[in-house]
């Protein structure tokens, strides 16, 4: 479901997306209301739901933290997975295709981290490289 909404195939629902898929769902919110979905799940502040934060949805109906309701109780209410309905290799498809998103989410963020690990070496390198230089420019310039 998550991908499903994700139209900008980014890993995450903005508030557009939400709209759309609270709309689809039959349970459409305000500006406001969604703002407020976002904010109650939004772990890193990003103004967006990633999957993990979107699993977050579901811990939080479950232990009864969503007020009656409210959007993402709702939400939660109205995607749920009923075994009795969708028998239990419906659930086991719905869990499988929700850890392989996870999956896919974690080596998204992964190829970032390496990424940024990557600029940080070579910033040091180029320092480390000028501070060489300026050393040998010294024994020059003395």
């Amino acid at each position: 479901m998550f991908t499903e909404y994700d139209v900008g195939h980014d890993g995450y629902l903005d508030l557009a997306e939400l709209k759309i898929m609270m709309e689809k769902l039959g349970a459409p919110q305000t500006h406001l209301s969604l703002k407020k979905m976002i904010s109650e799940v939004d772990e890193d502040k990003d103004g967006k739901i990633s999957f993990r934060e979107f699993l977050l949805i579901y811990r939080k109906a479950k232990a009864g933290e969503l007020t009656s309701e409210s959007g993402l109780e709702q939400l939660a209410r109205l995607t749920e997975i009923n075994v009795d309905e969708v028998g239990v290799n419906g659930a086991k498809n719905f869990f499988e295709a929700k850890i392989e998103e996870q999956l896919r989410t974690n080596k998204f963020h992964d190829e970032i981290r390496q990424e940024q690990e990557e600029k940080k070496r070579a910033e040091q390198e180029k320092i480390l490289r000028r501070a060489q230089f300026q050393q040998k420019a010294a024994i020059f310039n003395n």
